[in-house]
């Protein structure tokens, strides 16, 4: 899991890529296609499709064909694989005590 969350945080640490991500997390649960998300962002159709690919590489994001174009999601499941491989040490594994702190930064309370 260590390789897959660097590979993941390497493919985010890029402000196209972030962009992109982002913006599909917004889009969800229906996703953009290809030129969509260029318009939207203002990106060249290779740059976006070039970006797509290092995160559909990380686990980050899916795609599905539509006809001659594609449609992108963000991959929320491999984001919370992501976030629970970061947080799974959290407060020394004691459980009750990391829901806690969760629930209090997320003012959730």
């Amino acid at each position: 899991m260590t390789e897959l969350a660097i590979n993941q945080l390497q493919a985010l640490g890029q402000p196209t890529r972030l962009a992109l991500f982002r913006t599909l997390v917004r889009a969800e649960p229906d996703g953009l296609l290809v030129g969509e998300l260029a318009d939207t962002l203002g990106l060249k159709p290779n740059t976006t499709s070039m970006s797509l690919n290092r995160l559909l590489i990380a686990g980050l994001v899916k795609s599905m064909r539509e006809g001659k174009s594609v449609r992108y999601r963000a991959d929320l499941a491999g984001v919370e694989s992501l976030v629970s491989y970061l947080l799974e040490d959290c407060c020394a594994g004691n459980t009750a005590l990391c829901t806690t702190i969760r629930c209090q930064l997320e003012q959730a309370c």
